[in-house]
């Protein structure tokens, strides 16, 4: 039996990084460094800062990270893309390009004779009236239509202006704020009392480490990012454990971020 991996959060391509093309290699790094023992890898959503799929047009960029995923899939190692709020445009092309299978809601599943949860963790447990709103926006079909209208170099600069000030404008992503604020952890709990036979609970989203035990037999996990964490949770007989990619080079975090970046 080998190991399951689950990472979170990369959001490759965000215009705040200075050196992108060396953050793509150094997600492809850690990917290299798992193949030979991964059966199963769980990218839990943002893995690409902006992402939309028209009928005839590629998105810029990703390539390496694309190609490692399509090798993994040729492999035979099961590869799950579940979209977050950034990456939630996907539809064909990513499933029949690199043979990922792509989870548009969360996923109560078993493996290794344990039952997990695994979503990305945006609306879950903010049910607001602006979310609602949002997150209907941006799953119309008539919307995306529209969308897919414009001009894609405009579509693209558009959006990606659009993310950049929203990040240089906002305040660094809040630490953590204890179990009775943190929605996911409120959620979690919530689930649990339903569900009292899940093992784990996964998520992605708030971009901090935490590792929970909900009761005796339960456990929840934020998975971190890829932003300054470099982390990721890993499933080996049964026992689920947090972790983060050690690395040597000399490609500093803070010279590559410049700023404190919310998402």
């Amino acid at each position: 039996m080998g190991k399951i991996y689950f990472i979170s959060d990369l959001h490759l391509g965000a215009g705040t990084m200075d050196k992108p093309l060396d953050y793509e290699r150094r997600v492809v790094r850690f990917l290299d460094s798992i193949i030979d023992d991964c059966d199963e890898l769980y990218l839990l959503g943002d893995i690409i800062d902006y992402w939309f799929e028209y009928k005839h047009v590629v998105p810029r960029g990703f390539t390496r990270f694309l190609g490692k995923i399509g090798e993994m899939s040729d492999r035979g190692i099961k590869v799950h893309w579940f979209t977050g709020n950034h990456d939630i445009w996907i539809f064909d092309y990513i499933p029949q390009e690199t043979g990922a299978i792509v989870h548009h809601e969360p996923l109560m599943t078993e493996l290794q004779g344990k039952k997990l949860y695994l979503a990305h963790g945006d609306g879950i447990g903010e049910d607001t009236k602006a979310y609602k709103l949002m997150a209907g926006f941006f799953r119309s079909r008539i919307c995306q239509k529209l969308y897919s209208l414009i001009h894609p170099d405009w579509a693209t600069a558009f959006a990606h202006r659009w993310s950049r000030h929203s990040r240089l404008s906002g305040s660094k992503f809040p630490d953590y704020l204890g179990e009775t604020r943190e929605h996911l952890v409120v959620f979690a709990k919530q689930y649990i009392a339903q569900h009292p036979d899940t093992d784990y609970l996964l998520f992605g989203h708030r971009h901090i480490m935490l590792d929970l035990m909900l009761s005796r037999s339960s456990r929840m996990m934020i998975l971190g990012d890829w932003i300054t964490h470099y982390s990721y949770a890993v499933l080996e007989n049964g026992q689920l454990s947090l972790d983060q990619f050690e690395y040597q080079d000399d490609y500093d975090v803070e010279e590559r971020t410049g700023v404190s970046i919310a998402f």
